[in-house]
Order: C-alpha cells, then structure tokens, then sequence
C-alpha cells in the first residue's frame, strides 16, 4: 500500500503565503509524477500544478506566476509554495501520487487525505 502525508495548510489573510508538503511511503518501485489538486465547496475538484519524474512542471492558469511546484526524490515528497493567496484559493488542497509498484509494472495513482486552505480577513 502507499500513503500520502500532507501537511501545511491553514488560515491566512490575502496576499499571505503558505508552503504544503507532501510525502509519499510504502511500496513502490519508483513515482513517475506527483501532484497538487484542489476542491472548493460546490466546485468539482481542479489542478492546482504538477511535476513529473524528470521534473517537468504544469500549473492551472489561476495559481501561475503565484505557485511553485517542487520535488525532492530522495525523499519522495513535493512541495507548492502559495503565494500571494487569494480568497478564490481557498478550498481543500489534495496530493497525487503516479505510483509504479514493480519494475515493468503498471502505473497507479494515489490520493492523500487533504489540507484545509483558508484565505480569509
């Protein structure tokens, strides 16, 4: 089984900055991407950015140039650095995991639990 730690999220004022982190554990040959996404009350759940293996990077058009993903192999974790957050930010941030279990094997995708984002005077 893998398993998706997330942590970093909470309250801030508009314009502020959080950093979520993620880590990924259990059995796993390799992770081929991971990734941020996002679900607002009533609103289907978006992505927010993600970062692939080789470290290529995508990012939704509302968080550009105010979000970066981030990646650290060695640990399997990733991170988005939110700045300049807006109250539209607010919402329940989920990780993504693209897992490979066995060498040749499939790809598998997990989810963490998620973080409460508030963006709120």
């Amino acid at each position: 089984q893998v398993h998706l730690g997330e942590s970093g999220g909470g309250l801030v004022q508009p314009g502020g900055s959080l950093r979520l982190s993620c880590v990924a554990s259990g059995n796993m040959f390799s992770i081929s991407a991971m990734g941020w996404y996002r679900e607002a009350p009533d609103l289907q759940r978006e992505l927010v950015a993600t970062i692939t293996s080789g470290g290529t990077t995508n990012y939704a058009d509302s968080v550009k140039g105010r979000f970066t993903i981030s990646g650290d192999e060695t640990k399997n974790t990733v991170y988005l650095q939110m700045n300049s957050l807006k109250p539209e930010d607010t919402a329940v941030y989920y990780c993504k995991a693209v897992v490979v279990k066995t060498i040749g094997g499939s790809q598998y995708n997990y989810w963490g639990q998620g973080t409460q984002v508030t963006v709120s005077s």
